[in-house]
């Protein structure tokens, strides 16, 4: 039977952590920016700081790749995990952005529950990715995102619904609309990583 010995650099393994981690930061700053009565212009700045901090990270696993010789598993799948989590924190600075930019003064109550599922997204794949090295204890995880993301649909849909209804002036329907849209956006780009992390798991296992 034919050996494979890995590197035991564990550089990529605490960049992704990190990179993770900053999105557990990202979904907090989203939670106060959609919360009523909270300083938006203050919440923006942090969340645009936290973003280009996601966006130092996921250039330094880059540099990475295309400077280690041999990398823990394939180099594209290393690409396609550190893009899909900054995938994930770029939606999230959207939101943000768009609320400030719009001038949005109320948020539909529901969009808290798209809210609820990012952060636990986030703390789900924070908690996840170390376990990563070991290529372990992963299959609860992405089948628990695979189910957010499907309660986040559920929940788009009901917000679609509301925004549609009548209640709304048009113009504040097509502001809304653009922030639930990144809120969607973010969910699904959640279970784009689990996806990678679930192929990474099949090839190397």
């Amino acid at each position: 039977m034919a050996l494979r010995f890995k590197p035991v650099d564990t550089a990529f393994y605490t960049l992704l952590t990190t990179s993770a981690t900053h999105l557990v930061d990202g979904a907090a700053l989203l939670a106060e920016m959609l919360g009523d009565g909270n300083d938006r212009q203050g919440i923006a700045a942090r969340m645009r700081d936290a973003e280009h901090h996601a966006d130092e990270t996921t250039h330094e696993i880059i540099r990475r790749v295309n400077s280690t010789f041999v990398t823990p598993f394939d180099r594209e799948d290393i690409y396609s995990l550190a893009s899909g989590l900054d995938d994930v924190m770029d939606f999230m600075e959207e939101a943000v952005d768009l609320t400030l930019l719009y001038e949005v003064e109320s948020l539909p109550a529901e969009l808290a529950e798209q809210v609820e599922v990012l952060q636990r997204c986030a703390e789900l794949t924070a908690e996840s990715l170390p376990r990563l090295q070991a290529m372990k204890d992963l299959e609860e995880y992405w089948i628990e995102i695979n189910r957010l993301e499907n309660a986040g649909d559920k929940s788009y849909r009901r917000i679609l619904a509301k925004l549609f209804s009548g209640s709304y002036e048009a113009l504040e329907v097509l502001k809304l609309k653009d922030i639930v849209d990144s809120l969607e956006h973010a969910i699904d780009a959640f279970e784009r990583v689990a996806n990678i992390i679930e192929q990474i798991h099949v090839k190397e296992s």
